[in-house]
């Protein structure tokens, strides 16, 4: 039974019902799933991303935890290890720094630690990104803090269909995978999402075909490059969109294939420009597809700036589909 079968199937779930979804359809699958979290069972969490499963599942199953990001992260670590599958959601991905060393120092090493021997199955889940006023300690976009640790796989979906699928890939895959969720695109889209669909981690998805320019993106920055991509169309430029979907593992063989296909690439992300994961793109690409290059690779991120709760000013900080389009159109005329 789903959380959410109130809604007709028809019209689709939102995001924010996907991963409800996908929690309560794996718990119910294997016994072994739990959740821990700040304020997750009663009130649901405080995006309401787990509403219904502790009154579903009990509260054995659905743990709330104190404030303390690196006892929720050290719990999930330890659960993990005896036998569980541990789903531990943080509120913000901003809190998730406390939690940094039981991500990165313990679940990360124990396979390589162990030869082998021990793994941590456990999903670290947190909501993330700006656009929605929330400053600094609310808005940032903190992948590629994770990006870089080996041992970690890295998620972040841009469409309720993949949050669902990857989010249930992620639960049974055997190694920690860190899970972002942007905060924008909770409620703002609607999308079927299959109740047994599982999407494999590291596969890209071809969000759109074009013929003159390629953007890779992933997350919210897809989104904002289909409202460029239709403003482009009436200028006669045909944009083609990567949606990376998993950033570690990376699907270079996606990158390959839409760079050689369009000569041309536009990297797209909401983080900070500088380190961001796009710099690891641009150096794939620049290694590996250099004389595929029609021109130079160009990216579109957040400023090297906190951000602020004022609208105008963080609407200034972040990308958007205007700013993506007017960095299509340069790059097109090159």
């Amino acid at each position: 039974m789903s959380v959410s079968q109130d809604r007709p199937a028809a019209e689709g779930i939102t995001l924010l019902q996907a991963v409800t979804e996908a929690l309560q359809e794996e718990m119910a699958r294997d016994p072994r799933v739990v959740l821990l979290g700040q304020d997750i069972g009663r009130k649901g969490g405080v995006f309401k991303t787990t509403v219904g499963l502790q009154e579903q599942f009990g509260p054995l199953r659905v743990l709330d935890t104190p404030i303390a990001e690196d006892v929720i992260a050290g719990a999930a670590v330890g659960a993990a290890m005896m036998g569980l599958r541990p789903v531990a959601e943080f509120q913000f991905a901003d809190y998730i720094f406390p939690a940094l060393d039981q991500i990165v120092s313990q679940a990360a090493t124990v396979r390589w630690r162990s030869v082998g021997g021990w793994g941590v199955p456990a999903v670290f889940r947190a909501p993330c990104g700006a656009g929605v006023r929330g400053g600094v300690y609310h808005s940032q976009s903190v992948e590629a803090f994770f990006c870089h640790t080996p041992g970690l796989k890295v998620v972040v979906p841009a469409t309720p269909r993949d949050a669902k699928g990857l989010l249930k890939a992620a639960i049974r895959d055997d190694d920690p995978v860190v899970f972002f969720e942007h905060k924008k695109s909770y409620r703002r889209y609607r999308e079927i999402a299959p109740a047994d669909e599982v999407i494999p981690l590291g596969v890209a998805r071809l969000d759109r075909e074009g013929r003159d320019l390629s953007i890779v993106t992933y997350g919210v920055g897809v989104h904002h490059a289909r409202e460029a991509a239709d403003l482009l169309a009436s200028d006669g430029i045909s944009v083609e969109i990567l949606d990376l979907r998993t950033l570690i593992p990376l699907d270079h063989e996606a990158i390959a294939r839409t760079v050689q296909k369009t000569n041309k690439v536009l990297i797209l992300h909401e983080a900070n420009k500088t380190m961001g994961f796009g710099a690891e793109i641009a150096a794939f690409i620049g290694e590996e597809l250099f004389m595929d290059l029609d021109g130079p690779i160009v990216r579109v991120a957040a400023d090297d700036c906190h951000l602020p709760y004022n609208g105008p000013e963080e609407d200034a900080i972040i990308p958007s589909p205007a700013k993506v389009a007017d960095a299509v159109r340069r790059l097109a005329a090159f």
